[in-house]
């Protein structure tokens, strides 16, 4: 079917629905929770994709959160928060190449039996939360942001399994290293969606204020 048969929802009329703020508290309580058991046996395991995937969750407990506050709010506020969401993203991208690159100099290599365990744990959690968000992907980018962490957590994760693997395989830390880096490739990718988004919604708004 065409996809013009099924347009995407206002960003009004779909960030303002009940169940839409229901699945945000959802997701919110899953990434705190998340958060919690990964930078701890991040910290743990030595795994530099654990430790990136756990601030991931933190950031997008805190990208819930501030999209429930604005939920309900003009666009050009919507729009600002995920300015903000958007450059949050970003620095936390360059965060994870700053961190890959230490451990592979320092030449870290990981507990691959705890790095499978829980990266499979915190797959499941990032598929439950991005299938609850999935019909409400289109929309404003509040809600374009939304969706794209969650995305990206769910991709991220199968990236954290394959680098535990792998460091099984080859005994060394390496794949792990490489998985720090496609993490902050999809981070600042994101970013990038975002910020190009939420720059175009100010620019709207700024002309419709203009002409009235």
């Amino acid at each position: 079917m065409s996809a013009h048969c099924c347009p995407p929802p206002s960003p009004d009329k779909g960030a303002s629905t009940p169940a839409y703020r229901r699945i945000l508290w959802v997701a919110l309580a899953i990434n705190l929770a998340m958060f919690g058991v990964e930078i701890l046996s991040g910290l743990g395991a030595q795994s530099v994709s654990l430790l990136a995937d756990s601030l991931d969750f933190l950031g997008d407990a805190a990208n819930y959160g501030v999209s429930l506050f604005v939920l309900g709010m003009a666009l050009q506020w919507r729009a600002r928060a995920s300015l903000l969401k958007g450059v949050t993203m970003a620095a936390f991208g360059f965060w994870i190449l700053f961190i890959t690159a230490h451990h592979a100099i320092v030449g870290t290599v990981p507990d691959a039996p705890v790095m499978g365990v829980v990266g499979a744990v915190a797959l499941v959690a990032n598929v439950t939360v991005a299938a609850l968000l999935y019909r409400f992907r289109n929309g404003d980018s509040n809600m374009v942001s939304v969706w794209i962490c969650s995305r990206n957590d769910a991709i991220g994760n199968l990236a954290v399994l394959l680098a535990a693997a792998g460091v099984f395989g080859a005994g060394a830390g390496w794949p792990d290293f490489a998985v720090g880096a496609i993490m902050s490739g999809l981070a600042l990718y994101g970013a990038w969606q975002i910020v190009r988004q939420a720059t175009t919604e100010l620019r709207g708004t700024t002309v419709e204020s203009a002409v009235a």
